[in-house]
This record gives structure tokens, C-alpha cells and sequence, in this order.
């Protein structure tokens, strides 16, 4: 596809020293006649050379890129472009890219020999997840006799899927859980309860708990023999996200919405690596349903599923959710809620809350802004301060009483600023699995 003629440096020129040649013609005559051929002549070259250039040049774009990018990291994206006519073109190279992209490299100017190809490098940063498209790409070719230059679209149609940046995201939280982990070799306790799977038979160590003690291996073997355990494994994490209008609240960069859904994937990776099956519902917009699954099966699958999530403006209906979630599950499983909780929601997230409890361990957790922190720890200076930081005290206040009104264990709800959910969610995961409270 052409669009529209541009005249090239060289034809401006041209027109330049034309109008110099009628100046100097209305001084001397003797130069008019001359000065209407030059035009014409010149009119005439270009009307041949816009001519020539209208047919779209034998030009082959090739894009080379990834089909899957992280979000807020760079990533190199390489055009192609094969020159298939018998002259030496010149063209400047740009592409069709998401344009609200942080972008480096383009535009970029070229001369193409013919049978040969020239390749462009460029870098884009995505900023925000879901998938996104490339068009054919802007060449401005100049045109046989250098007068014109034409923009052309020439080559295919490209999409990438931007995903969290897993890597980053799963670095500083799960180092700490590693931290947390036994060592080789450590002594494991069995914890009360009986979500705790029976691992092996081995000699008693100093430390181990007398109830550990196998007394029919230890007659047999004439020396005291330890039951060692591990975390129940073969259980359900089930994500219950809100994606209304709440999570929309952005602190700093990053949404509350994204950091849910980065502790979402944090603590899937995590739950998927004890072998737990996980899985996920949406409500409050789009209702999106992944059953749970086991191993990193489960894990991708979960990543694929919400990439492209995003919060909508609809408000959340939690009883309507609670009660969708328990026709969908049918094994009990660990259910973790997250949401921005308002004081108005106090009945209706008890009601579901209680719900789901009866077949299922619930969770919740709310993510408060960290901007009504910053507020309250800010030093009162003036009028306006102090009107603030009242107001937020009175807003922190109400949020504190609709919190105890929902009736929920304290270590069942988790009321925190979303850069410190993930760590909190993995820390309340463990120390349950540790319990052997499913």
C-alpha cells in the first residue's frame, strides 16, 4: 500500500535555484524565456519520476521477535528488509509498533544494493501486560530520479503476549522462603493435626519429639527409629481475585491489580513446586476459571490465563463469587481472597466469607494504600496537613473496624500495602502447610 508524495530534498533544491532564476529573469529579460523552459522542464521530470514511483517497489520485509516478552524489561525486535528490484534503493525504515512503548533505535536510513537486505535492530519496552500488535512496517522510498519520496506499508502483521516479569517478580520472595527451608539434613517435627504426609523411617536424632518414635521399628531393630514427615502435598490453592474497580488504585507505578496478580503467580509457583494443585476465579468484571492443576502443567497454564487480565469498573459481588467458587470445587482446598475491602463491604464479604468456610480454609486478603500511610506518617506543617492527616486517620479508622466486623481470624486476613503482599501470602502459606490445618 503507497500513500502520499513527498518531494525530496533534491527536488526542493531544484525548485530553490528555479525561483533565484525568476528573480534574476524580472531584472533581465533575456533570461524569461529561458527561466519558463527551465519550469517547464522541470515540471515535467517530476511529473515522470512521481510517475515511476507510484507502483510499489519489489521491497520483502521479514520481522524477527519474540512471541512472548516480560513486561518492563527490553527487548530487541529485528527488521529485514530484501531489496528483490535490479536498482540500489534508498529508504527510511520505520515500523509499526505499540506506540505508548518506550522505544529506542528507529527511524533508520538505508541504501539497499539489489538482491541484497539490510537488518535493523531496535528495542522497545512494553509497559503494561496483555497482547499486543505490529503493523507492516513505514518505509519512505525515494523514487528513481531522486525527486520523490513515497511511503509504502510493506511486510506482515505481528502480535506479542507481554507476561509478568516471572523471573523478577518470583527473585526476592522466594529467596527468603529458601531461606526459611530446612536444611539437609534437618530434623523434621510432626506438627499437631493430620495435614502431614508420612516421608520415611530413620535413626533417632537428639531433638526429635518422643511421639516420632516408631516402637515396632525399634523393637525390630533393637535401636530407636524416628517417623520423619513432609508437607501434605496433593492439595488445592484457589486464587479468588477481585478485578472490579478497586484494583485500579495504583501506588506509584504499579497497580494494586498487578501486584495481585504478582503474588498470585508468586505463591502458585511456590504452591505448585510443594506438588498442591492451583487454580483461579475472577470476579467483580470478567469471570475467568482455571481449575486446579498439579505441577508446572498448572503453573503455566495459571500464567497464560491472566496475562492479559485487567480490572474492569464493575463493582465486586462477593456472595455471588463465594457461591459461583463452591459449585465449582468440589475438593477442600486453601482459598486466598484478594481484594481492596471498603467499610460498606463488610456484610457482604462475611457472608462470603462464611460461605466458603464451611467446606473450605479461606483466606483473605486486602490490600490497603500505601499513599494513607505515607499521609499519616507525614509531619503536620500546616492547615492543609492537618485536614489531611485527619482525614486519613478517620479513613484508616473506619477500614480497621469494617476489618473486625467481618469476624475473620487474624491469621486469616491480611490488611497490607500490595509491594508486600507476595511475601506475606508465601509466609501465611507455609507456616498452614507446616500446620497441617488443611
Amino acid at each position: 500500500m503507497a500513500d502520499a508524495l513527498t518531494p525530496s530534498r533534491a527536488l526542493l533544491a531544484c525548485a530553490g535555484g528555479w525561483a533565484v532564476l525568476g528573480l534574476a529573469a524580472s531584472h533581465w529579460p533575456l533570461l524569461a524565456q529561458f527561466w519558463q523552459g527551465a519550469g517547464v522542464a522541470l515540471a515535467a521530470v517530476a511529473a515522470l519520476d512521481a510517475w515511476m514511483s507510484r507502483r510499489q517497489p519489489a521491497l520483502r520485509v521479514e520481522r524477527e521477535l519474540a512471541g512472548v516478552w516480560p513486561v518492563g524489561c527490553w527487548n530487541n525486535v529485528t527488521l529485514r528488509v530484501h531489496n528483490e528490484s535490479a536498482r540500489t534503493l534508498a529508504l527510511d525504515l520505520h515500523d509499526d509498533y505499540p506506540t505508548q512503548w518506550p522505544m529506542e533505535g528507529l527511524e533508520h536510513s538505508t541504501r539497499i544494493a539489489p538482491g541484497a537486505f539490510a537488518a535493523v535492530t531496535y528495542r522497545l519496552c512494553p509497559d503494561q501486560r496483555g497482547k499486543a500488535a505490529f503493523g507492516p512496517a513505514f518505509l519512505r522510498v525515494t523514487s528513481p530520479l531522486q525527486l520523490w519520496t513515497r511511503l509504502h506499508r510493506v511486510g506482515p502483521d505481528s502480535e506479542v503476549k507481554v507476561f509478568p516479569d516471572f523471573a523478577q517478580l518470583l527473585g526476592h520472595t522466594l529467596s527468603a522462603t529458601d531461606r526459611r527451608a530446612p536444611a539437609a539434613g534437618a530434623i523434621r517435627k510432626r506438627r499437631r493435626g493430620e495435614g502431614t504426609d508420612f516421608r520415611q523411617l530413620r535413626e533417632y536424632r537428639q531433638g526429635d519429639s518422643m511421639r516420632s518414635i516408631d516402637w515396632k521399628a525399634t523393637a525390630r531393630r533393637n535401636k530407636p527409629i524416628t517417623r520423619e514427615y513432609q508437607e501434605e502435598r496433593d492439595q488445592q490453592v484457589v486464587f479468588l481475585l477481585d478485578t472490579g474497580r478497586r484494583m485500579h488504585a495504583r501506588d506509584d507505578v504499579t497497580t494494586h491489580f498487578d501486584h495481585a496478580l504478582n503474588a498470585v503467580l508468586t505463591l502458585g509457583f511456590l504452591a505448585q513446586k510443594q506438588g498442591d494443585a492451583v487454580g483461579l476465579m475472577t470476579f467483580g468484571g470478567e469471570t475467568r476459571w482455571l481449575a486446579p492443576l498439579k505441577g508446572r502443567t498448572g503453573l503455566d497454564r495459571l500464567l497464560a490465563g491472566v496475562y492479559d487480565l485487567q480490572p474492569s469498573e464493575m463493582a465486586p459481588d462477593f456472595t455471588q463469587a463465594a457461591t459461583a467458587l463452591l459449585n465449582r470445587l468440589s475438593k477442600r482446598a486453601f482459598v486466598v481472597v484478594i481484594t481492596n475491602l471498603r467499610d460498606e463491604d463488610d456484610t457482604a464479604l462475611r457472608a462470603a466469607c462464611e460461605l466458603m468456610s464451611t467446606k473450605h480454609l479461606v483466606m483473605c486478603a486486602s490490600l490497603r494504600e500505601k499513599v494513607m500511610d505515607r499521609a499519616r506518617s507525614t509531619e503536620v506543617q500546616s492547615f492543609g496537613d492537618a485536614l489531611r492527616y485527619s482525614a486519613t486517620v478517620h479513613y484508616l479508622q473506619q477500614r480497621r473496624d469494617a476489618i473486625k466486623r467481618l469476624g475473620i481470624r487474624a491469621d486469616r486476613l491480611i490488611d497490607i500495602t500490595p509491594e508486600k503482599l507476595s511475601s506475606a501470602l508465601v509466609n501465611r502459606y507455609r507456616a498452614i502447610k507446616e500446620s497441617g490445618q488443611l
